[in-house]
């Protein structure tokens, strides 16, 4: 689930590359930075006028197709964990999931390199072996991240074994407060008022749902535990953060291929997997077997973790930061919806109160400084008594051109990369 998210690669897709910027939180990704170079021109120079008719449509359609995967992929996860948590019968080992997820996404990116260098193997293997063992501490720095996302992995699945998929997908939001404060602790970033005031509804609105959760919220079964759940989600979300930001601080100054950096992810996934997996349900997998209680179910939630992600990785740079926002509200309804029709949630108005703050705080804390800079303003001269008009100097052009000068410090996104790609 942890994929190095492709939207901080070049708009010349065919080298793949990750660069400094694009590793960092809230920053304009390459490829936006290019579109504004190819729309707004340079300063100084002739720029000529494309017809850009015809791929207006297409971006918008690309957007569409961006939303409708991430919402799926968000809500489709959570909800095939819940049921295979639940099926009656044997029940299979967390940890194998987890261990055949990065082995099937390690491979899958070793297939995409293989492809790149046109199926030589012998640049395949000269690559690997200048990125991978030359480059050995550019390597090694992925093995803190890569831990602590199998450490996330694992949580997930006891997280999602006692909780109902709808409050573990409103709780899992707590990884944008987590994320931030980490933002502000480790990389010295500030935020906004509204940014505030989002992370404080997020809260409460979490709060809320696990109050109704803890209240009852419909029946239960014996073998789940609540409290369990809700510790197991909270580790997660501060794994999440922390890996995230840790993740990007590390990497500043680095580039390599987006499928290179998550080979070596897979790598180290794979191997400290496997490490739980003899520390947690060694005896148990040695005494059942390594594929104990698989069923065609149970692949489907793997090959979700091992292909979604990197899905998710290759779409993302085609959505925006409020269509991201979007998607995360999205699946929490789509989660909310079907668990009521496959495992007879209930929904009740405490409930319903809870996860509203948490879509409508996930939503403010998306909006570009821009944007969350305009409600601020708007707000502020609603208060004001009597219309106002301003009167622009001489010489100086109008507020709206002076923001499109601005470039990243008025438009720039606000919500980490890191919430959005696991």
């Amino acid at each position: 689930m942890a994929a190095v998210g492709s939207s901080g690669s070049t708009g010349a897709a065919g080298q793949g590359t990750v660069s400094a910027g694009s590793l960092e939180a809230g920053t304009v990704s390459a490829v936006g930075i290019l579109s504004r170079v190819e729309g707004e021109g340079v300063q100084g120079l002739p720029q000529p006028f494309p017809d850009t008719s015809a791929s207006i449509p297409a971006h918008r359609r690309l957007k569409y197709i961006s939303l409708a995967v991430l919402v799926v992929q968000n809500a489709s996860l959570i909800l095939s964990i819940r049921y295979t948590r639940t099926l009656p019968g044997d029940r299979f080992f967390a940890t194998t999931a987890v261990v055949m997820a990065e082995v099937l996404k390690g491979l899958t990116c070793l297939l995409l390199l293989f492809a790149q260098k046109r199926g030589n193997v012998k640049h395949l293997v000269l690559f690997l072996h200048e990125a991978v063992l030359v480059q050995y501490v550019d390597t090694l720095k992925l093995a803190v991240p890569s831990l602590i996302y199998t450490l996330q992995n694992n949580l997930q699945y006891v997280a999602i074994s006692n909780l109902p998929a709808a409050t573990f997908q409103v709780t899992y939001q707590l990884k944008i407060l987590t994320t931030a404060l980490f933002s502000v602790l480790m990389l010295n970033r500030s935020l906004s008022r509204l940014q505030w005031v989002s992370l404080l509804l997020l809260f409460t609105g979490v709060a809320i749902v696990q109050a109704q959760q803890a209240g009852g919220g419909g029946p239960r079964p014996l073998d789940q535990n609540p409290g369990v759940g809700l510790a197991a989600v909270v580790a997660s979300c501060l794994s999440s953060g922390f890996a995230g930001v840790y993740f990007e601080k590390i990497l500043k100054g680095s580039s390599g291929s987006v499928w290179l950096r998550n080979l070596q992810l897979g790598l180290f996934g794979t191997a400290l997997g496997l490490v739980g997996l003899w520390w947690a349900e060694g005896t148990a997998v040695a005494h059942h077997g390594f594929f104990f209680g698989y069923t065609p179910a149970v692949w489907g939630v793997v090959l979700n973790q091992a292909f979604g992600g990197l899905l998710v990785a290759v779409v993302v740079k085609y959505a925006d930061n409020i269509l991201k926002g979007f998607a995360t509200s999205l699946s929490i309804v789509l989660s909310t919806v079907a668990s009521i029709r496959l495992f007879g949630f209930h929904v009740d108005p405490l409930f319903a109160l809870g996860a509203g703050l948490v879509i409508g705080a996930v939503y403010l804390y998306s909006l570009p400084r821009g944007a969350a800079k305009a409600i601020a303003s708007a707000s502020t001269s609603a208060s004001a008594s009597g219309p106002c008009t301003h009167q622009q100097p001489p010489g100086q052009p109008p507020p709206s051109q002076l923001s499109s000068h601005r470039g990243d410090l008025s438009t720039q996104p606000f919500l980490p990369k890191s919430v959005l790609v696991k």
